[in-house]
């Protein structure tokens, strides 16, 4: 294994480094608030950052959330690439690579997934693929134009043999889906949210099929602002045969929560090291007892064990990511990198506030930042113990 960057590489985080340096400071951030950062996100695009995702690969996409990591920018930048421009350039289809890439790689459009908090109903009829169902809090939803899903389509016991896949059943599983009892593993579906609209569906006027969906083939995407720990511009997502387009096909799904989980690792550990250099200059300018706090042995090995932590995410973020670039089994290094960016996150962002004593209850101050999105990123990928679980099944051949 050799997670040394290419040249090319190299220059893209160099590229990264100094615009997330110039543009995310402290005082845009807090002027900022929750919101997305348009001009940060225009001037990644405008100098080819999300396009050069291709080229440089996941290994080069982790180096670039690296840097976004260590200043908290608000761009969805992890997110279009996790959920947009890798799926669509591994798994699309020429069709789709030739319509839905160029915008991606533009930044004028805007991907997210659903991932991590259940899946939806996919249901094939005359009018297409259509969506049902809802997730909580969709980061980065209230920017996206489109939002990956991942949705389980039911075949029908009657079906089975011809090897057609139909409605599924909703809600109890009540119906002759569920007394197929043949359930495929998750598929993946790209919903365009301004073409799905943002009403509710189903409305008495349009009248309704037998298996609920709307008779004149519409359905709707709706998007409600939420509020999370880090501001990722999130929104509650709420599918009611919302029209979709398969992307991929079996092992599409594994594949994208993999190289996701990764992604967000990769995020992590540039939060944890944006978080650590505070607590470097920091504990270096303040004196305690007429010398420097990095003086004092607790300081050091609090910072020692912060950083270890970081190293430990990192590099285990490398190493997944290498693998999936390389076409190696990745699934086991995804989770372990998962569980690392949860389990030791957390304590290096926890290490980072306490070592700023006082001031670092301050929600004012950047440290806090820092903290927030360790925790938020904590939440997302976690829990750990279920990671734990997973990677368990993993190794030992169990299916999930």
């Amino acid at each position: 294994m050799d997670f040394a960057p290419t040249e090319e590489q190299r220059a893209a985080r160099e590229l990264a480094a100094e615009i997330f340096g110039d543009l995310s400071t402290h005082e845009r951030l807090s002027a900022l608030g929750t919101g997305t950062d348009a001009e940060l996100w225009k001037a990644l695009c405008a100098a080819g950052l999300p396009a050069a995702v291709e080229e440089i690969g996941l290994v080069g996409l982790v180096l670039l959330l690296e840097e976004q990591g260590r200043t908290t920018a608000q761009v969805p930048l992890a997110v279009t690439c996790a959920y947009g421009v890798l799926p669509v350039a591994v798994h699309g289809t020429a069709e789709q690579r030739d319509r839905l890439l160029p915008a991606l790689r533009e930044g004028t459009a805007v991907a997210t997934g659903a991932f991590g908090s259940g899946v939806a109903t996919a249901r094939r009829t005359a009018h297409g693929w259509r969506l049902s169902g809802a997730f909580p809090a969709v980061p980065w939803l209230r920017a996206a134009t489109h939002v990956l899903v991942p949705a389980d389509v039911v075949v029908w016991a009657h079906e089975a043999g011809a090897g057609h896949e139909a409605e599924a059943a909703q809600g109890t599983g009540a119906g002759p889906a569920a007394s197929a009892g043949l359930r495929a593993e998750p598929r993946c579906f790209l919903v365009d949210v301004h073409a799905a609209g943002t009403e509710a569906a189903g409305t008495e006027a349009a009248g309704t099929e037998a298996d609920g969906t709307a008779a004149d083939g519409v359905g709707a995407a709706l998007v409600e602002a939420v509020e999370t720990t880090a501001p990722w511009a999130a929104g509650r997502l709420t599918l009611d045969g919302a029209p979709a387009e398969l992307l991929g096909g079996e092992g599409t799904h594994a594949d994208v929560l993999g190289r996701a989980r990764t992604v967000f690792a990769g995020l992590q550990a540039g939060v944890c090291r944006g978080s650590l250099d505070r607590v470097v200059h920091h504990t270096a300018v303040r004196e305690q007892f007429g010398r420097p706090l990095s003086t004092h042995q607790g300081v050091l090995m609090r910072a020692a064990d912060a950083h270890m932590d970081t190293e430990a995410i990192r590099v285990t973020a490398y190493e997944a990511a290498w693998r999936y670039d390389q076409g190696l089994p990745a699934a086991a290094h995804a989770l372990t990198t998962a569980w690392w960016a949860c389990e030791a996150g957390k304590r290096v962002v926890h290490s980072g506030q306490h070592l700023h004593g006082g001031i670092g209850a301050d929600v004012e101050h950047p440290v806090h930042r820092h903290f927030l999105w360790g925790r938020q990123l904590d939440a997302y990928l976690g829990p750990a113990p279920a990671l734990l679980a997973e990677l368990g099944d993993e190794l030992t051949g169990v299916a999930g």
